[in-house]
Parts: C-alpha cells; structure tokens; sequence
C-alpha cells in the first residue's frame, strides 16, 4: 500500500465471479468464488482464488494469495523473449512475441494476465477451452514457462 494515497502498487483485475452452492442437511449453502490477476506491470504476476459469502471478501483473499504467489516473467524489450504453446487441462494457449508498436492482441482472460505482467507487444491465441479460469491458468503456466534471452557474450564465456 501506497501511505500517502492509501493506492496498492499492483494492478489488480477481477476476472470471473462464480456463485457456489452446497446441498447441506439445514439447506443450501451458497458463497461466491472470484477469481483474481495481480501484477506489477514490470515483469511480475499472480492469479488468485477466494471464496466467501460476500464478494469484496473473496477478492480481498484472492488478491492476498495471487500476492503471495507471484512469478517472474522474463521479458525482452516490451514483448517475451521466445514463442511458446501451453496445454493446461483443457485450455491451449499460444504467445508469440511481437514487434514494437503492435499492441495487445489477445482475448479476455489471457490479455488481462499479460497487462498486469507489463508485456505490452504480444499476439496470442485460445485454442482450447472458453473457461476463463482456465484459460488464466494456463497463461500464467506459459508465462512461467518462457526462459530469458541469453546474450552473445554471456554464452562465450
């Protein structure tokens, strides 16, 4: 938290709300679970998953959890240093990096992920599943899954 206007430094995206319920003995028993992407908009991200009775307290677990789960994106300039295709479950997603100047072209779920990653060049694409949660998931898996440029020099020595 920001002390002096109470701001967060992380951007912070709601991405779905799921009502819940359970059959109980006493009745149903229901509760909403939200799903949540944090990131730093410089290289970090996380995804979160509350559940409560009310939404503002899923969100606030969500959001603790992403915070505490964030990885390291490796970036390269404003894009990801190398093409990559990610199967999770039912969801395939594919990223490729792009050159300077085209933006983000990327559905839902996987453009708010890699908006709150800061990569601000990138084409992808969902080939599998239309589940945002999943679709989350597997971004963040590929984006962890992406290894940083070795330069030149570096590998010489």
């Amino acid at each position: 938290m920001n002390p002096i206007n109470g701001e967060s430094e992380f951007f912070e995206r709601v991405v779905q709300v799921n009502r819940v319920s359970k059959k109980t003995k006493g009745g149903d028993k229901r509760s909403l679970s939200v799903l949540v992407v944090v990131g730093d908009k410089r290289g970090k991200v996380g995804v979160g998953l509350g559940k409560a009775a009310e939404v503002q307290s899923a969100v606030r677990k969500a959001t603790a959890y992403a915070k505490k789960h964030l990885i390291k994106v490796p970036l390269k300039g404003r894009t990801i240093p190398h093409l990559i295709l990610i199967k999770e479950g039912a969801a395939r997603v594919l990223l490729k990096p792009a050159p300077i100047g085209t933006g983000v072209i990327a559905g839902g779920a996987v453009r708010v992920v890699v908006e709150a990653a800061g990569i601000s060049d990138i084409v992808s694409k969902i080939l599998g599943t239309k589940n945002q949660a999943s679709n989350v998931y597997a971004t963040l898996k590929a984006l962890g899954r992406l290894k940083p440029v070795v330069s030149k020099e570096s590998k010489r020595k």
